[in-house]
């Protein structure tokens, strides 16, 4: 597909003029951010029929959607949490449209919750769950249409009932049980009414609920003064006397605090507060352990007393590795399971509780740990491995012996033969050498000829490692290449990668991502007219800007619910949480460098840009719908090039979390049978 089926809808333009630090800022399209205006709605109506005029007339869009209903029907499950012989897990299988909670003791399994039966469309999705420690009752949380605005339920396991507590405005709860079941602490929003309007998807705090008792009088118990976008989280020790608070203020700073349940006069504790630094706390066998990156970029283990918690107390145990990063400690017994990082791909590491090694566990290959867990009192620990071309498999581990067995696996017809995985390294425009995986069919030429997907992420310190994506597949079976560079802003190199892709370094992250594709270009693995991106939420930006830096550089791009306004994306939804990744164009400093990037405010009349495919949600409560669809319509007005800039808007449907397989499906054949036209792939 080279030219445009029709012409996309006609745009009105009504331009809003402001100036901002000096600089007049002129936003033809401000209308489109009213999400209820009947004329947004209208427009949305006629762009998502032009998007189905369009795709809808490629000879390969029914051969594509056979082929991914196979592909993504592959099931999946995930690690289980043990609550003595009672495993609790999820699993999703076949045509499912969301994975159940089941409960396997000896040898008997059951579904304790199916969210396939709440909704016909399968749209209503199992956002959390935790177990009480006796395993006896679930507390979990169901939202509706992606929107993650959950609703805490409680069920009992044993008598398959529900307890009569409801509790809504617990999206993204965190949840800590007493030791006996009675009750709970939890993290909850406010009420409307409660905080200045357009607030009530800030200030959270942390409450205590005891089984039977009305929630509206469930006492507040952790949250007063803080400032209303930090974020805590609860944990428990297992003998119930030590409550942790854990505070998140961004993706690069966190306060703890400590609270003795049997000296409750004494307060909650500061442990480790205001460094510029994160930190992550449990209690075991009455010592406090404290993973942080403080004065350590890949992290270190620190062992504190906690009825003498003072820094000047504070013991190193485990010292930060020189070329790793340690991403998770988990307490089993008289050992410490260590999860690492090396080079993007994971490692498990044992050690006695003084931070000793004792043994490094036997992976199954390269790729990557995840949902790791145990009983802190007991021998047996949990994880789920899988790589680009082994599908996700649940080990149970032996931590007296070493020994790890399958405990489930994922049935999958993929033959890892057929296909080869590299890292690569290469440099970005300042230098700095970056990694990235590529993967393709065995045997795939290097003549520049083969088509290419490069996506990545690139902040937030999230770390993009091998895993298994059904919908690569697809594009691997048509003879095309998958790259994945780990970009700064991402955790996979630590603090000081992530850091280096933040705020006034954001830059950093799509020159890193730039490079990749002029690397790809270079060794002969594709050309630009074979060369698509992908990338959705902050992936979007990054598509976004490469895209608006770089045209020339690429056929195709999908940008998927994402952040492309970047003076007014802080005005909007949960989006204040992330001014400390981005900064904000309130300030006049972080207004310089958001307006040099903002993809929204880079586009220029008569480039001759990719084709481009944004896509985004009516119930996304995390990134604003309106960054696509004002994109959506500068491009189109301004493209000098005959490609097609198309908007799919998805309704009862939101961020990603919770999306049914139904409409995985419908959205993925509408990507690739996008991205297989634009550039040239003949589906077979």
């Amino acid at each position: 597909m080279t030219e445009r089926l029709t012409s996309p809808p006609a745009t009105r333009v009504e331009p809003v003029t402001e100036v901002l630090h000096g600089h007049t800022i002129v936003d033809p399209y401000r209308w489109l951010e009213d999400d209820e205006s009947p004329e947004t709605r209208a427009w949305v109506d006629a762009q998502n029929a032009y998007t189905r005029r369009v795709l809808d007339a490629s000879p390969s869009h029914a051969r594509i959607r056979a082929r991914l209903e196979t592909l993504l029907s592959i099931g999946d499950i995930s690690a289980p949490v043990m609550r003595g012989e009672r495993a609790f897990f999820l699993r999703r299988e076949g045509y499912e449209n969301q994975p159940k909670l089941y409960l396997r003791e000896g040898d008997s399994e059951r579904v304790l919750l199916d969210p396939n039966q709440e909704s016909a469309e399968g749209t209503t999705a199992l956002d959390w769950w935790y177990p009480s420690p006796d395993g006896t009752l679930v507390a979990f949380g169901y939202s509706q249409d992606g929107d993650e605005e959950s609703v805490l339920q409680v069920l009992d396991v044993e008598r398959d009932t529900l307890l009569a507590e409801r509790i809504d405005r617990t999206r993204f709860c965190s949840l800590a049980w007493l030791p006996d079941a009675s009750g709970f602490y939890y993290t909850r929003y406010p009420q409307p009414g409660e905080v200045p309007p357009g607030e009530e998807r800030y200030h959270r705090k942390v409450f205590f609920h005891r089984l039977g008792d009305d929630p509206a009088a469930d006492p507040l118990v952790f949250g007063d003064g803080l400032p209303a976008e930090a974020q805590p989280h609860v944990r428990l020790s297992r003998d119930g006397r030590w409550l942790i608070v854990t505070v998140s203020h961004g993706w690069a700073r966190a306060d703890l605090y400590l609270h003795d349940r049997t000296r409750p006069e004494a307060g909650f504790i500061p442990v480790f507060v205001e460094e510029e630094a994160l930190v992550e706390g449990f209690v075991h066998r009455g010592q406090l352990y404290l993973l942080t990156n403080l004065d350590a970029p890949r992290y270190r283990l620190l062992a504190v007393d906690p009825e003498r918690p003072e820094r000047e107390h504070w013991r190193e145990i485990i010292a930060e590795p020189e070329e790793a990063r340690i991403e998770q400690v988990v307490p089993v017994g008289d050992r410490l399971v260590v999860q690492t990082l090396v080079r993007a791909t994971s490692r498990l590491t044992l050690h006695d509780l003084d931070g000793r090694p004792v043994r490094t566990l036997d992976l199954p290959g390269l790729g990557t740990v995840s949902g790791l867990n145990a009983e802190s009192e007991g021998d047996r620990a949990f994880f789920r491995f899988e790589s680009f071309t082994v599908p996700p498999t649940v080990f149970q581990c032996d931590t007296a012996s070493g020994r790890i067995t399958e405990w489930a696996a994922v049935e999958a017809p993929i033959d890892p033969a057929a296909y080869t995985t590299e890292q690569v390294w290469y440099r970005s425009a300042d230098g700095t050498l970056v990694s990235m995986f590529i993967v393709a069919r065995a045997g795939t030429p290097r003549d520049g000829s083969a088509p290419a997907l490069l996506t990545g992420y690139g902040g937030f310190n999230i770390s993009r490692t091998p895993l298994f994506d059904r919908r690569m597949f697809f594009w691997l079976e048509q003879g095309g290449v998958y790259a994945l560079p780990n970009l700064r802003g991402g955790g996979e190199y630590g603090e000081e990668w992530h850091r280096a892709g933040m705020r006034e370094r954001k830059q950093n992250v799509f020159d890193d991502f730039i490079a990749a594709a002029e690397y790809l270009i270079a060794e002969g693995y594709t050309r630009p007219e074979r060369l698509a991106i992908l990338g959705g939420s902050n992936g979007g930006l990054l598509v976004g800007a490469a895209m608006t830096q770089r045209p020339d550089l690429f056929r195709a791009v999908v940008c998927q619910v994402p952040l492309l306004d970047m003076l007014r994306y802080h005005r909007f939804l949960i989006a204040r949480l992330w001014i400390p990744e981005y900064g904000s164009a309130d300030d006049p400093e972080q207004f310089a460098y958001l307006y040099a990037y903002s993809p929204y405010h880079r586009v220029e009349d008569g480039t001759p840009y990719p084709a481009v495919l944004l896509t985004t949600a009516t119930s996304d409560t995390r990134v604003a719908p309106l960054h696509a669809r004002k994109m959506a319509a500068r491009l189109q007005a301004a493209t000098g090039s005959d490609l097609p800039v198309l908007l799919r808007v998805e309704t009862a449907a939101g961020h990603g979390a919770g999306k049914p397989l139904g409409k995985q499906i419908a959205e993925q054949t509408d990507i690739w049978t996008f991205v297989c036209d634009q550039l040239g792939v003949t589906v077979a």
